[in-house]
């Protein structure tokens, strides 16, 4: 059961910090086919991208400290 926990904190945390360190890396899949010209992404969308990446890596940081306490209690 801790490992799960560990596995599913490595996997927040990865894309917390994808989300964080690149922003628009998802933006063309995602969005851009809605776009009839060529743009760009949004400044709000970016930082969107951003805080639930924050969220991502807090959530995955929970889940490795349940999973630490799980293996090691």
């Amino acid at each position: 059961m801790g490992f799960m926990f560990i596995v599913m904190a490595i996997i927040f945390i990865g894309l917390g910090i994808l989300n964080r360190r690149n922003p628009t890396w998802g933006w063309s899949m995602n969005e851009a086919w809605k776009v009839k010209d060529d743009s760009e992404p949004s400044y709000a969308y970016i930082e969107t991208i951003k805080f639930t990446g924050f969220i991502a890596i807090l959530i995955g940081s929970f889940f490795l400290a349940c999973g630490l306490l799980v293996i090691f209690l």
